[in-house]
This record gives C-alpha cells, sequence and structure tokens, in this order.
C-alpha cells in the first residue's frame, strides 16, 4: 500500500511472513478501457474480521474494481491476489471469494432452500452438510422458517438476505457486496446495514462492501475513497475526518473531488 495515502497507518502497510496471508491484496494494478485509464496503479491490502467500505462517486472505478477481483478483466499491469493465491495462476483462487452482486441474481421460482442447494453443488459441497450449512446461515437472517418458500413471495430486503446467507455457505475469506441496499426502504435498510456489519464476527472474513449512502458507514469501518480511478484515502472512518478537520464524509468527499 502507497505510504502517500492519508489515513492508513505504517504498521498496516506490512504483514510479517508469520501471519496468514491477506484476505485480498492488490499490488498497482492498472486498468485501462482504450484510452481510458479506471484505474490508475490501485493497491489496498485487506485483512480477515476488517469491514471495508468502497466509497467513491459514479465512474469513480468502483465497478472495474469488483471485475478485477472477480476475473471478469485482466489488469493491464499490477496483480490480484485472494489468499496470497494470484488469479491468473490457479483455476480455484476465486473459490474463498463470496460475491453480493447489485442485481439480484436468485431463481424467483424455486424455494430458498433450493437456490442455497444449488450454490453449495456449484461448490462440490454434499446435500448432508450443505442442509447443515444452510440451516446455520439462514437462522442470523431470521429466514429458517421461510426456507421452503418460493423466492418470488420474499420482499426485497429477505432476499438480499438469501444472497448474503447464500454468498456465506462455502465459508469465503472476503466477500463482496456490490451496493446491497440499492432499492430498499429505510426500516429494511437499516436491518440489512447492521447484519452486514456483524458478518466479519460472526464468519471470520472481510468484507469489501462497494456504496455511495454514507449513513451506511460506522465510525470504527475503514473507507477506502476512490475518485477517478485513483485510491484518495484509506482510513478509518473517524480518523479521516479528524486527520482531514472535516465534520462528514460528505464535506470530505465533495473536498476530494474539487481537489
Amino acid at each position: 500500500m502507497s505510504a502517500s495515502i492519508p489515513g492508513r497507518e505504517a504498521e498496516m502497510a506490512s504483514v510479517s511472513q508469520t501471519n496468514p496471508p491477506a484476505a485480498l491484496d492488490i499490488q498497482e494494478v492498472t486498468f485501462r478501457y482504450g484510452k481510458k485509464t479506471a484505474l490508475d496503479t490501485f493497491s489496498v491490502t485487506i485483512h480477515a474480521g476488517e469491514t471495508v467500505i468502497l466509497l467513491g462517486p459514479n465512474g469513480a472505478g468502483k465497478t472495474t474494481l469488483f471485475s478485477l477481483i472477480c476475473g471478469l478483466f485482466a489488469a493491464d499491469n499490477g496483480t490480484v491476489l485472494i489468499n496470497g493465491q494470484p488469479l491468473h495462476r490457479r483455476s480455484n483462487a476465486l473459490a474463498p471469494l463470496g460475491i453480493v452482486f447489485q442485481a439480484q441474481t436468485l431463481d424467483l421460482d424455486l424455494s430458498v432452500e433450493q437456490n442455497l442447494l444449488y450454490f453449495c453443488a456449484l461448490h462440490g459441497i454434499g446435500r448432508a452438510d450443505a442442509k447443515g450449512r444452510i440451516a446455520k446461515a439462514l437462522e442470523p437472517m431470521d429466514l429458517h422458517t421461510r426456507r421452503h418458500e418460493k423466492v418470488r413471495t420474499l420482499n426485497g430486503g429477505h432476499r438480499r438476505r438469501v444472497e448474503i446467507a447464500r454468498a456465506t455457505l462455502h465459508t469465503p475469506s472476503i466477500l463482496l457486496l456490490d451496493e446491497p441496499t440499492v432499492g430498499l426502504d429505510i426500516p429494511t435498510r437499516h436491518d440489512l446495514i447492521n447484519t452486514i456489519h456483524a458478518l466479519p464476527n460472526t464468519h471470520g472474513c472481510a468484507v469489501l462492501w462497494a456504496t455511495h449512502l454514507i449513513d451506511e458507514i460506522r465510525d470504527t469501518d475503514r473507507v477506502l475513497v476512490l475518485h477517478e480511478g485513483k485510491l484518495r484515502r484509506d482510513g478509518q472512518s473517524n480518523e479521516l475526518l479528524r486527520n482531514e478537520q472535516q465534520a462528514d464524509l460528505s464535506t470530505l468527499m465533495q473536498q476530494i473531488m474539487q481537489s
């Protein structure tokens, strides 16, 4: 991680070789669409147990970054490691990755359990083991009594909970959440925000959560501010505000975009 980025403590820039590899380690990644540079020498390291918010305006490079992590694009330069494994060298490098896309991806005509069983089968998880994992994943989502209902009968918030539960079934090291609360009403969104923030503690994973909604961010969340393809800030939310002498993240974002 570049030392020039304000707000990130120096000791987080390197990890002892005796520690397990980072859940996600991106170093000096550049990606271009023709002549347009979407990501410019982007570097970040994320460890298990961290909640990391990816914050930036439309066109900042958030979607491109997620596409690179998922292996949909190949970087022009730089490396992407998941659990220390480079994407281009091992066919199973994406196995420790859980993903919740902005667009919902459940089969509406299958039950909650059928959707989750299918996902487990794709990951080579046997049916008996899958049943146990599904029960465990649905319990904290308050969906255990609805496992046999068709997904189309669920509201938007419950469908999102099913997708998050599905993304945890194979015990991923890192969860990618691409604006998962878009389109939800305020009470449902509030409940889902609490659910997401609990994931690093309940599952021991890292969470990389792309959003443009400032009120979803807690003071202790690590925030990556992405603008015009560059990582402009990296640090704990309350520390960034204190260091930048700003009252809130909205004002900080405006300052960054105008600089």
